[in-house]
């Protein structure tokens, strides 16, 4: 992907849009950045091996342009109100330019462009999608932090992103659902503080990261290859699967640790009811996870052994046993740090 000179001018464009939509003291310059993101996103989407790539593209703009729109206008009647010190309608405009921004984000209940779109891209492009692509609007929503607005999405993305991933068959849909689910959790902690956000979305992406590196690299996009590419290789197995429950956030693995830090924030904040609907969203989370790791160490399937042969000769392999490594003993490595101290 990197070798091409078009991709890595878009790309550029890209990372130079979000951060002028951060930087930017302005709605009307936070609008721009997120229009230069998105139109630097749109020529990343497409690729040739893709027939799916076109359609996800245009999914994406027009989505997109369309949270684009509403934030455009109701910044403009936001500036309107503070002229007029109506409060009413500066409210009102504040929710609408909330609800644009948690629709380009992707997050409940504005997440039915998400999933489908990510089954039509390949494993890059869904990575910056579920982890670059949210930075921005999440970065805009903690400057309005609208309780009761945020606290809705909140529920209701934790609650979709467990049940949606269900009855999924495929990865890049459960991925999907993952993100969603974990965006709830990334939307209570910009509740509580910026910087518990900005650790549990650098560890989300880096746990993100090692999985589609993994999916990429062995071109896995149904479970069912999960359980038949994997038969000679119980080390890449194990190490796959044990990723999948280190993202879901099973304690001993490297995922627990931004979920424990909100856990402990919300408790000191009283947000009990809001805390207890999180962790079960996240048990049902866990349980699918624990069922596709339970059925992958129990069957095995010997069909397509050669396609798994031919792939592990790549030396991207022992980089991603190395992140491996540190996704599952990095809590007990960080905890060892913090105990040296």
């Amino acid at each position: 992907m990197f070798y091409n000179s078009s991709k890595i001018l878009f790309t550029t464009i890209m990372i130079i849009g979000t951060l002028i939509t951060v930087t930017s003291n302005s709605w009307l310059g936070a609008w721009m950045g997120l229009e230069i993101n998105l139109l630097s996103f749109i020529p990343l989407l497409s690729d040739n091996n893709n027939l799916m790539s076109t359609e996800a593209s245009l999914k994406y703009f027009l989505t997109q342009a369309l949270a684009s729109t509403v934030l455009l206008f109701s910044s403009i009647l936001l500036m309107l109100a503070n002229n007029l010190n109506n409060e009413i309608n500066e409210s009102f405009t504040s929710m609408i330019i909330m609800s644009a921004l948690l629709l380009k984000s992707g997050a409940a209940p504005f997440h039915f462009w998400f999933p489908n779109m990510m089954e039509g891209l390949t494993w890059m492009n869904a990575l910056m999608l579920m982890t670059w692509q949210k930075i921005a609007p999440l970065m805009l929503i903690s400057y309005l932090n609208i309780k009761n607005l945020l606290l809705i999405s909140v529920i209701l993305s934790v609650i979709i992103g467990a049940i949606g991933g269900l009855n999924q068959t495929s990865l890049r849909k459960l991925m999907a659902f993952s993100s969603i689910n974990h965006l709830g959790w990334m939307l209570s902690s910009l509740m509580i503080s910026e910087s518990i956000w900005l650790i549990y979305f650098i560890f989300y992406s880096f746990l993100s990261f090692v999985l589609t590196f993994m999916f990429n690299i062995f071109k896995l996009f149904h479970l069912n290859q999960l359980f038949s590419w994997f038969v000679n290789s119980k080390i890449l197995k194990f190490s796959l699967f044990m990723n999948f429950l280190s993202l879901g956030g099973l304690p001993p693995f490297l995922g627990f640790l931004p979920k424990w830090l909100v856990i402990q924030q919300l408790t000191m904040c009283n947000q009990y009811f809001l805390l207890t609907l999180m962790m079960m969203s996240t048990l049902i989370t866990l349980f699918f996870y624990l069922r596709i790791c339970y059925s992958a160490f129990m069957l095995n399937y010997f069909e397509n052994n050669w396609i798994m042969e031919m792939n592990m000769n790549s030396k991207n392999t022992n980089l991603y046993l190395i992140m491996t490594f540190f996704s599952i003993f990095g809590l007990f490595l960080i905890s060892l740090f913090f105990f040296m101290l």
